[in-house]
């Protein structure tokens, strides 16, 4: 049914006379689009001066992806040492016990 809807005159006339009616703001921004002025198009237009201050996309990528692994990196070895010192503490709570038994 919908795949008749979406193919027909009929359902794209509905689409957009529901499009178009419920919003009621929607009509006036789309009727007031006003061009850029010459003061904002210059301050958007590339200055050659400063082209030598821009990033490369290429460089940015590789430094957030080497950030990415060393901070996995030290987020694993945290958990690891973690992980180690509380195995230390539980065999040290077990020979302590079989120690203090034992005597």
């Amino acid at each position: 049914m919908a795949f008749f809807v979406n193919n027909t005159a009929i359902g794209s006339r509905l689409r957009s006379h529901l499009q178009t009616h419920s919003d009621p703001f929607s009509i006036s921004r789309r009727q007031f689009h006003i061009e850029l002025g010459a003061r904002e198009k210059a301050l958007l237009a590339d200055d050659p001066v400063l082209r030598r201050f821009k990033s490369h996309h290429k460089t940015v990528r590789l430094v957030k992806r080497i950030g990415d692994v060393l901070m996995i990196v030290v987020a694993a070895g945290c958990c690891y040492e973690i992980y180690v010192r509380a195995v230390m503490r539980e065999e040290a709570r077990s020979k302590a016990k079989g120690a203090g038994s034992a005597s």
